[in-house]
């Protein structure tokens, strides 16, 4: 079926659905409407309103300068031209920081941008928000291996979870957060195996960047795979990204282009895992 005939939107049921039958889960990042546009006509199944918007659109070497209100500004642009697509918004650096301050914040992004889930970073210690905020009808995604958010207290962006150690800890921060109440779990850059072990071991869908094939669906940041973002200009190209505008005719055909090699398991291929 094309993807601009299966109309039905997309919620956390669906989600769960096309974990249960096997289904990958296409995911991009999204900041404006004309791009919101052509990714759902495409058949992205979750768009994300990511605070990577304060790299590949404000031009900062980090995510921490990123606001709620720069978050739901975008939000609002993506999300009326969404016919399909799941939204999901980024909680930015210490907006969640709080107990108060994470259900100002997602009520903010889900009231004024129309976001329908927020996603904030952090194991174990983020329990307690995650809890506070799903009793209260805000679904969450936790996040978690290398965190964005965290990388001046990390010291650089690099492959998380390596030795065995860091992998039974993620395993275990896993755990704790979906029993929270955490609906998705989201991991960045760690090995194929722990992303295997975590989704083996989930109850909830598990979307990957950089964390194998194993996981129930991909997600990557739209201006890198159209080769247009300053880390792939820049030559410093995440090893987990590939070029899908490489042969494309359009912007909608490398959409489609991802789409289509994220469910069939083509894409992450061996040379974009860890």
């Amino acid at each position: 079926m094309e993807p601009e005939k299966n109309l039905k939107p997309v919620n956390i049921v669906e989600l769960r659905a096309m974990r249960s039958r096997g289904e990958k889960i296409a995911s991009l990042t999204c900041y404006d409407a004309s791009f919101a546009l052509v990714q759902d006509r495409a058949g992205v199944d979750f768009i994300l309103i990511g605070d990577s918007l304060g790299m590949v659109l404000h031009g900062g070497n980090t995510t921490t300068p990123v606001t709620v209100s720069d978050i739901v500004y975008h939000a609002r642009c993506v999300a009326p031209h969404l016919k399909r697509a799941f939204l999901v918004a980024d909680l930015p650096f210490l907006s969640y920081a709080t107990l108060d301050r994470a259900l100002d914040s997602s009520q903010r992004l889900m009231q004024e941008g129309g976001a329908k889930m927020v996603k904030l970073e952090g194991g174990r210690e983020q329990a307690s928000i995650v809890e506070y905020l799903a009793v209260r009808g805000v679904p969450v995604c936790a996040h978690l291996g290398l965190q964005p958010q965290f990388v001046h207290k990390m010291g650089a962006f690099k492959v998380q979870g390596r030795d065995e150690a860091a992998a039974e800890a993620m395993l275990h921060d896993a755990h704790v957060l979906v029993e929270a109440g955490a609906d998705l779990l989201l991991l960045e850059c760690i090995p194929s195996e722990l992303g295997r072990r975590i989704t083996e071991a989930s109850p909830v869908p598990v979307i990957g960047i950089g964390a194998g094939p194993a996981v129930d669906g991909q997600i990557l940041v739209m201006h890198d795979i159209l080769h247009i973002s300053p880390m792939v200009t820049l030559g410093r190209t995440p090893r987990f990204v590939k070029n899908f505008m490489a042969g494309a005719l359009d912007i909608e055909s490398a959409f489609r282009a991802y789409v289509a090699e994220v469910k069939s398991g083509a894409y992450p291929a061996p040379a974009h895992c860890f």
